[in-house]
């Protein structure tokens, strides 16, 4: 079984044993994880990422960075109950006080491995080799790599970014703790035999989180292909991107009028059972005596279903810890969820399908981001494959220095491409897919 006092550690990924708590200073290794996190640049790309909805546009919806601020919030509110919760049952690791910032760093890095043009930017670099002129470098790698191109995931290739030394970078990438590295892994297993595409490390990863798993005491279930069980603080990290990516697609699709006031008024009220928080609706009804603003309204009703979900994973955790700590507890949390919350949930899920991430301008977005992340690809690894082309040359010149290293196999040579183009913003990739085609020329002074 796994225990709190080994799963929480500050040592740090290049950074040799754990730090002393008397080497803090006036911040914790965990905040300073929060801290290298949010005045990075590739968190502030995050600003010009889709998360759902194209941008920018007239009004203001989220992006992946708004997103990630927000799931950032609802993990700190998730890990500071829990630590509450963890030393009133008398857990007595010390750093047990800092589970809200490690899970708010987390939620903060969740997304950052994430492409341009939201989920489909993830299926567009899977398309490239299963469908699109990709397919040619199959015999280029081993059958493990390649599984790594087929089944690309944004999950992975955070622990990637956050973790891997850049050409120039120094080493550990970010030199976060191995705890907060850990919190984000999704999938605890490689690309290899996964029965859905989804997994938390690339071949080039899988010795590091080999290392971050026997460090904190993660339990291994096999060794070939590489899997283990998650990090308990996963399941609260994941919660917080569950939590507000359905809730707040709801606000936003009101807002772009794709659902109208009536019909999202009434998926948050489904949320609360008319007798049990009789309560809640007769404040909820003093409230809109109020504010009349419907744009207001929705957020005071989704901020209310937030602080109820909340509540209800924290009791979910609390119920499966045993088995969380043991390894047999599989499931997201907000699945877990029980009555009217529950039942809430299962219809917003099929409608949000229907009316939210089929809206005509999602997949307008998609389209582009299929066009466009597919002929970068295609471009840059031919160059990376053949360098001494006068074609090439030119296109190399582009890539930024920290992906232009001594890569021997072609695998690596091919992940760099990935690396440059998963980094990019929306714009920016648009703006280089228009000035390798012609469309757009560059405008000099």
């Amino acid at each position: 079984m796994m225990n709190w006092n080994q799963l929480i550690s500050t040592r740090r990924l290049g950074k040799g044993p754990a730090v002393k708590e008397e080497d803090l200073y006036n911040r914790t290794q965990f905040q300073r994880d929060y801290d290298r996190i949010i005045f990075s640049s590739p968190f502030r790309r995050m600003q010009n990422k889709t998360q759902v909805f194209p941008l920018p546009g007239s009004i203001f919806v989220h992006n992946r960075l708004t997103h990630s601020l927000e799931v950032a919030s609802v993990g700190r509110s998730l890990g500071n109950i829990l630590s509450e919760k963890l030393i009133q049952s008398g857990e007595k690791s010390p750093l047990l006080y800092e589970l809200g910032a490690v899970v708010s760093a987390g939620c903060l890095a969740h997304d950052m491995g994430n492409p341009p043009f939201g989920h489909a930017g993830e299926e567009a670099i899977s398309n490239y080799f299963r469908e699109g002129n990709g397919k040619t470098l199959e015999m280029l790698v081993s059958p493990e790599e390649w599984s790594d191109f087929l089944y690309f995931d944004g999950n992975a290739n955070a622990l990637r970014l956050l973790g891997h030394q850049f050409e120039g970078r120094r080493e550990g990438g970010f030199a976060l703790t191995y705890t907060t590295l850990a919190s984000i892994v999704k999938y605890p297993f490689e690309s290899v035999g996964v029965s859905k595409p989804k997994f938390g490390f690339f071949q080039s990863e899988k010795n590091l989180y080999h290392d971050i798993a026997r460090e904190l005491g993660i339990i291994q279930l096999e060794s070939n292909p590489m899997k283990f069980v998650r990090h308990p603080l996963v399941f609260l990290v994941e919660a917080a991107d569950d939590i507000c990516y359905q809730i707040m697609d709801l606000e936003d699709a009101h807002k772009l009028k794709i659902l109208d006031y009536k019909t999202t008024k009434q998926l948050f009220l489904n949320f609360y059972d008319e007798q049990r928080d009789k309560h809640l609706f007769d404040k909820i009804e003093k409230t809109f005596k109020v504010v009349t603003d419907q744009n207001e309204r929705i957020a005071y009703l989704r901020a209310g279903v937030i602080n109820k979900l909340v509540h209800e994973c924290i009791r979910v955790f609390e119920e499966q810890q045993a088995a969380i700590l043991e390894g047999t507890f599989q499931s997201a949390l907000i699945t877990q969820v029980g009555g009217s919350s529950k039942m809430a949930m299962e219809e917003i899920g099929p409608l949000s399908v229907k009316k939210i991430y089929r809206d005509r301008s999602v997949v307008e977005i998609e389209m582009a981001g299929y066009r466009i992340l597919g002929t970068l690809l295609d471009e840059f690894i031919t160059a990376v494959l053949s360098p001494k082309a006068g074609l090439s040359r030119r296109l190399l010149s582009l890539m930024p220095l920290q992906y232009r290293g001594d890569h021997q196999t072609s695998y690596e040579k091919i992940q760099s491409v990935i690396d440059f183009v998963s980094g990019m913003t929306d714009l920016y990739a648009l703006d280089l897919y228009r000035k390798i085609k012609g469309i757009n020329l560059p405008v000099i002074g």
